[in-house]
């Protein structure tokens, strides 16, 4: 059966379009339509064509994810599914620029790049997964308004806080630990040093989560501070910025209490059951994984996350293990307050976080061990569809306990030793020296290099 590929090269307002072959032979020349309804149904008509034309034949159409804008195009390709026969994929656009970059493609065009897209499909079509329908999609959307409004709650604090240090720096004290509820609050009422030094004590008392011997505080401290803006602007200022911060704050709280409600994914569940994942992590980390069965062992998923070890070593430099860090953040922010909270709560990640403490690595690399191992024990849970089992993971680290590590060389000297005679560096010749010295020290414990006893005359 005769296959097409369909590269898309989506633009704002319109997309380039190209057809090939499965040898990468041009079957439909470059031809670009507008993001629009007679360019969707153009699109339609270009693809019908080519499937008349070759009844026997299948099309695998192609968008890279590219910030939205190729929403409409994907959702109509995913509509000629009733009438067509085509499947429709989502691609990465990193894994499509590596592979253009391997083509030795020097220019770049949306011409180009459409091709390009549909030679990734033909070069790699075990890496391309074609769904029928993105379940996930509404969430998607949802969580990262959540996020937006998160960022611009941010900015606002940072704003805030430089401002309160200059009209009453003694509220920061309070703000070590993030900036509370009741300080907002207060801000509303008396945004300034003295503007707080007038009030009442009673007052103050009456602002929620306030003790009338805080309020008192509160006021005395007002009354000698050393705050240097007092005029009406920097009031007004803070006023607008805690108004603001409070909005959206409870935006994002009933934003998440929504998603929360419409989510009814038995995968979501499932990862609730482990101790230190709520309603909100869970979701957020199935947006990430989407499928499960995308990821043919815990190491994909680990190297997905960028939570995977690399090792940089190249001729006589070289530099130690560490977390790679690759692809996108938001996962493995998710994922650290998730090791975060189990740490305190769940005994398996704590003994774990504990342990390589003891073994002198520093709390944010313990913490990283901790990121990786929760990833596995998800990869698990969903894989098999339990829930969270601590006695589980006791049975799975206790098989290795017997097992013996056996020292051998390295594959790759398999066919030769370390010559002494090489004309290598001094630094690889330092390193071949220290992994010669156990051998020697070992035999030379056990008399095999002793010396020889004088011979009998």
């Amino acid at each position: 059966m005769q296959s097409f590929f369909l590269g898309a090269d989506v633009s704002k307002g319109y997309a380039d379009f190209v057809i090939l072959d499965d040898r990468k032979k041009t079957v439909t020349e470059n031809f670009q339509l507008d993001d629009t309804n007679k360019g969707h149904r153009r699109l339609f008509q270009v693809i019908d064509r080519v499937l008349k034309q070759h009844p026997q034949a299948s099309l695998f159409a192609a968008v890279e994810s590219t910030g939205g804008y190729e929403n409409n195009w994907y959702r109509s390709l995913q509509g000629f599914q009733q009438t067509l026969k085509i499947s429709v994929a989502r691609l990465n656009p990193l894994g499509v620029m590596h592979n253009s970059k391997a083509d030795l493609k020097r220019n770049n065009t949306d011409k180009i790049s459409a091709r390009s897209i549909a030679e990734y499909l033909i070069a790699h079509p075990e890496k391309v997964t074609y769904r029928q329908h993105d379940q996930w999609a509404s969430l998607r959307k949802q969580w990262g308004f959540i996020r937006m409004l998160s960022k611009q709650t941010t900015q606002m604090l940072n704003q805030l806080e430089s401002l309160l240090y200059s009209a009453n720096p003694d509220l920061l004290r309070f703000c070590k630990d993030g900036l509370p509820a009741w300080v907002l609050r207060l801000l509303l009422k008396y945004p300034t040093a003295t503007h707080l030094a007038r009030a009442r004590v009673s007052s103050v008392a009456k602002i929620p989560y306030v003790t009338l011997q805080r309020a008192q505080e509160l006021v005395e401290a007002a009354k000698h501070s050393v705050a240097s803006a007092t005029d009406p602007v920097t009031g007004q200022l803070l006023q607008v910025t805690a108004k603001q911060i409070l909005s959206l704050q409870k935006t994002i709280d009933a934003q998440q209490a929504l998603m929360v409600a419409q989510c009814s994914s038995p995968e979501v569940e499932l990862l609730k059951t482990f101790t230190g994942i709520g309603d909100s992590s869970a979701i957020g980390i199935m947006l990430e994984i989407q499928n499960v069965a995308r990821f043919s062992s815990s190491k994909n998923l680990a190297s997905f996350f960028g939570l995977h070890p690399v090792f940089k070593i190249s001729g006589d430099g070289s530099s130690g293990f560490k977390m790679s860090k690759q692809g996108r953040k938001e996962p493995r922010r998710i994922l650290y307050m998730v090791a975060l909270t189990a740490i305190r709560s769940n005994p398996v990640i704590r003994d774990v976080y504990e342990h390589h403490l003891s073994k002198g690595k520093c709390k944010m690399a313990a913490i990283g061990v901790c990121m990786h191992k929760i990833l596995r024990i998800l990869y698990g849970m969903l894989k098999n569809q339990t829930p969270f089992d601590p006695k589980i993971d006791l049975k799975n680290r206790q098989r290795g306990v017997g097992k013996k590590t056996n020292r051998s060389t390295s594959k790759g000297r398999r066919f030769q030793d370390f010559d002494p005679h090489a004309p290598v560096s001094g630094r690889q010749g330092k390193k071949r020296l220290e992994r010669k010295e156990p051998q020697c020290v070992e035999n030379a414990v056990c008399g095999v290099i002793a010396t020889a006893p004088d011979p009998v005359s």
